[in-house]
């Protein structure tokens, strides 16, 4: 940024000299260029700020599929072999699930209709389904324990049995609750002021405090799942890594400072005596006062296998013990591009980056569901028609025609940089995806 705007000069100022005259202009070319691509990162960062507070969340172009006119050749599939088909699905509203507990109830004509008729045979019935919600209820269980007064060898004493009313001391908060409670929070997302007031409409006052406290407790009671947990996802083919943002209010603050919240997730297919068997997919999120790079690297430093995630510089000591393989985050890399695409008003380059990533999709598309050595042969039939390596290449060789645009070459660069490993894994059966 320029420290100080630069003073207007009158003509009589101009330098007389011819080199003092050129030196001269050139710096006010130096200077031109300075503002003006200051300028576009201004106007790029405002129509961000635009579209995340204003527009829709998806990130699809307005007629994608037609940035160029040429054609693409696809290879014409084979006619389908017939297969018999056991029964005929009507189509309409979905079927309920078969396994859900029915209740029947019965309709029979009034004695009135029934009277109407001389005799009346029943000749079979019509059956329908409709889907019912009971709401959910809140119950007291009163937790009796006998006391009894006991004699042995000549001593008196009294003898209560034992109970366990609620998994944390002085609650009357049972487990079944304490479950709900944690479910609510942490997969629907529902704010304790909500579970609140969920719970008054029920006729139980909560306050947000005391849920809080029930919170906290039940997680203490859980760590002991932590490590076996993390034992098990630490030995996944695979790994994604993330982070996001998370306010923090400190004690005798007023203000909240940003924390991060880590997401680790192991999944992937390992082959077992000639059979691909699914990693039961595990997900652990860690709390951390910052973004350092050390807290995934203290997490994953025994690990070995893929990992995925973004361009961030902090990841590159995860890498270089060999242990761990980069695999970069097209998602990521594409956002870049969007972003360009979008603020201009005909296709360009970036628009060429996304079509040649749409390509890529439409391949993962297909072989979503396959084996992994499946979808490596899938893949590389197809490096033709979409090579990893084509967008890192065509970033390299437009890297000089994207200098003029500071958006464009952050976009560019990190698609450098986050794919210049990443891109020589088409050979490997977790390629970047």
């Amino acid at each position: 940024m320029i420290a100080m705007p630069p003073t207007a000069i009158t003509v009589a100022e101009l330098p007389v000299e011819p080199d003092a005259l050129q030196a001269f202009a050139l710096e006010q070319n130096r200077l031109a260029c300075v503002l003006w691509e200051q300028l576009e990162a201004l106007q790029h960062q405002i129509a961000q700020a635009n579209r995340a507070r204003f527009g829709v969340s998806s990130e699809r172009l307005a007629g994608q599929a037609e940035l160029f006119d040429a054609t693409t050749v696809l290879p014409v599939p084979p006619e389908p072999a017939e297969v018999p088909v056991a029964g005929h699905t009507r189509k309409g509203r979905p079927a309920l699930p078969k396994d859900l507990p029915r209740k029947r109830v019965e309709y029979d004509l009034s004695d009135e209709q029934k009277a109407a008729f001389d005799t009346l045979e029943r000749i079979g019935e019509e059956r329908s389904e409709t889907l019912h919600y009971e709401p959910s209820t809140l119950t007291v269980i009163e937790h009796i324990r006998f006391k009894y007064a006991a004699k042995k060898d000549g001593e008196s004493t009294i003898v209560t049995a034992s109970a366990q009313p609620s998994p944390l001391p002085k609650s009357n908060a049972s487990a079944s609750l304490l479950a709900n409670i944690l479910v609510n929070t942490y997969v629907d997302h529902l704010p304790l002021n909500r579970q609140e007031m969920r719970y008054a409409r029920r006729g139980v006052h909560l306050p947000r405090a005391t849920l809080c406290e029930w919170k906290l407790a039940a997680a203490e009671l859980l760590e002991v799942l932590l490590p076996p947990l993390r034992a098990h996802q630490l030995q996944a083919p695979r790994m994604h890594v993330d982070d996001t943002t998370l306010p923090l209010l400190e004690k005798g603050r007023t203000a909240t400072r940003t924390a991060r919240l880590w997401g680790y997730l192991g999944a992937g297919q390992r082959e077992e005596n000639g059979v691909w068997v699914d990693h039961p997919p595990a997900v652990v999120f860690e709390f951390a006062e910052s973004r350092s790079g050390s807290h995934p690297l203290r997490y994953l430093q025994k690990y070995k296998g893929y990992l995925q995630a973004d361009a961030y510089s902090g990841h590159g000591a995860l890498y270089e013990t060999g242990d761990i393989v980069e695999v970069g985050c097209w998602a990521h890399c594409r956002r870049r591009f969007f972003e360009i695409a979008k603020a201009q008003n005909k296709p360009g380059l970036a628009a060429q980056a996304l079509q040649w990533i749409a390509s890529l999709y439409a391949i993962e598309s297909r072989i979503r569901d396959q084996t992994p050595d499946l979808k490596y042969a899938a893949r590389q039939a197809s490096r033709g028609a979409a090579d990893t390596c084509t967008v890192p290449a065509m970033a390299g060789r437009q890297r000089q025609r994207f200098a003029s645009s500071g958006a464009a070459r952050k976009g560019v660069r990190l698609c450098v940089t986050s794919l210049a490993g990443t891109h020589s894994l088409h050979r490997e059966r977790y390629p970047a995806a």
